[in-house]
């Protein structure tokens, strides 16, 4: 009796699929179908607005009228903004009260209230010698530096080293045309010095007590500003 040979198996066996992919085609077909759904309603939406043409433009000018009365408020808000800061004045006593930081502000302010719409304040860890900075109606750029002296000219006084930071980075790293040391104390002699030598202006108590009780911007209060960068309706 002759043995029955076993059938081999097919070595080529149909691959399985794994559920990774199974994933993928089903992730593939919700994608699908919800793209053509999206155009579908794409289409009749457009269709629908041609169809109803009349619909844009109420749409249009709906969009319009509340863009108009946007821009007025913000219009007036500005408006009211600037005229606010034309009144700001600050007497000396006020600004000896002040704390550092809100000495920076006053100074801010104070060259807002001169024209400088973009004054900010940016005094704090790693300023680089900067506190405030501000372009002035004419388009030089200022770098400002303040020492605030609690005790007024009684306090310690601004000196050269003090100068020698500022001029280090007004300059080279602010890329300022103006380079400004404001203080409600004193400014030794060897920093006015060295002031004169670099081109630094200073502003010193008495600077800053006609400055901040007047109405007139600091560019006219000091000497030998550069240059307007560009022409201004003050001009």
């Amino acid at each position: 009796m002759s043995r029955r040979t076993p059938r081999r198996r097919s070595s080529a066996r149909r691959p399985r699929r794994s559920r990774r992919q199974q994933q993928d085609d089903t992730q593939m077909l919700v994608v699908g179908v919800a793209a053509v759904a999206a155009i579908s309603l794409i289409i009749t939406v457009v269709n629908w607005l041609l169809a109803h043409w009349w619909v844009l433009i109420i749409a249009a000018l709906i969009a319009l009228l509340v863009a108009l009365g946007w821009w007025q408020q913000h219009t007036r808000r500005t408006q009211w903004q600037q005229a606010q800061a034309r009144t700001l004045r600050y007497g000396l006593a006020q600004l000896d009260a002040l704390a550092h930081r809100q000495f920076e502000h006053a100074i801010r302010d104070l060259m807002y209230r001169d024209g400088c719409a973009d004054a900010v304040q940016v005094g704090g860890q790693g300023d680089l010698g900067a506190d405030v900075k501000a372009t002035d109606p004419y388009g030089r750029r200022w770098v400002i530096q303040c020492k605030h002296r609690r005790n007024g000219d009684q306090g310690a006084a601004v000196g050269t080293p003090d100068l020698q930071v500022l001029n280090g980075t007004g300059r080279p790293v602010h890329k300022a045309d103006v380079v400004v040391m404001v203080t409600n104390g004193r400014i030794t002699q060897p920093g006015r010095v060295f002031a004169r030598q670099q081109r630094l202006h200073l502003v010193d108590r008495r600077v800053l007590a006609q400055w901040a009780a007047g109405s007139r911007p600091l560019w006219e209060l000091l000497g030998a500003v550069p240059p307007p960068r560009r022409p201004s309706a003050r001009s």
